[in-house]
């Protein structure tokens, strides 16, 4: 067992209070506090690359695992890198517009979605004002033929045929659920275990060197596969039953908190 531990934090409830977002200032002092003492942070996100925030970036983190695992980057250096297959992506904006189901396609450095299909407009010109959004229904040709993404997030419509859509999707895809109309995808052999796994090996750490920090269930993954997993005080009460330790809410230290209880600062 190395004395250097490689911290993953999840992003949203975990890193990032609710709107309007800010990092508490107490969870700024101890991921410093952590690296000071020779540890690793990494943000482990559902969101690539494109969505992470300027102001968690400005904290200094040694890297990153976005999309669900299917970009990593340490030290500014991508280490790895998964898309989904063009064939398969094509198939993916076909059966979103028969099924009449809005989505955002994630790349790791922008943002794309199908204008000849359902959009929800007021959301695309948000995330406009986060990072490029490029509509895939104005590819020229050559565009068109070679695009990709990594994952993809659809939101359900009164119209959506979201059955007939999982009866294609989940051949492929894993399929986590946020709320009574958000539908997140992402491939089935990419998830925030596999981002841990991959870090720690080109750390060459071992597992019981790794602390994964969630709050909801699309965090199961990491938390299940880290050596010690904690829950924030906000959680999901599903993903407590899974953990090691709960700490408090992110607005009552929950961060700094739960470094001190593991002596990590």
């Amino acid at each position: 067992m190395s004395n250097t531990k490689a911290l993953f934090f999840d992003i949203d409830g975990t890193l990032l209070t609710a709107y309007p977002h800010r990092v508490p200032s107490s969870t700024i002092t101890a991921l410093k506090a952590a690296q000071a003492k020779g540890h690793k942070l990494f943000i482990n996100s559902g969101r690539t690359l494109a969505l992470i925030p300027p102001l968690l970036k400005e904290i200094g983190f040694d890297g990153y695992v976005c999309g669900c695992g299917s970009q990593i980057y340490i030290n500014d250096k991508l280490i790895y890198s998964s898309s989904i297959p063009h064939e398969l992506c094509v198939r993916v904006v076909q059966k979103m517009k028969e099924c009449h189901l809005p989505a955002v396609l994630e790349c790791s450095d922008r943002l794309l979605f199908d204008g000849s299909g359902d959009v929800l407009w007021e959301f695309v010109e948000r995330l406009r004002t986060m990072t490029t959004v490029d509509d895939i229904s104005t590819f020229n040709k050559e565009e068109s033929e070679n695009y990709t993404f990594s994952k993809f997030y659809a939101h359900k419509k009164p119209d959506s045929d979201v059955e007939k859509f999982r009866e294609f999707s989940d051949l492929y895809f894993t399929c986590f659920e946020h709320g009574s109309t958000e539908l997140e995808f992402t491939l089935k052999d990419c998830d925030k275990a596999s981002g841990i796994r991959k870090v720690l090996d080109y750390l060459g750490l071992s597992l019981e060197d790794s602390y994964a920090f969630g709050d909801s269930a699309n965090d199961l993954a990491m938390l299940k596969y880290a050596g010690t997993s904690i829950a924030m005080g906000n959680s999901s009460p599903a993903i407590v039953p899974y953990c090691t330790y709960q700490t408090t809410d992110i607005e009552e230290d929950g961060i700094f908190n739960a470094l001190k209880h593991f002596d990590l600062i």
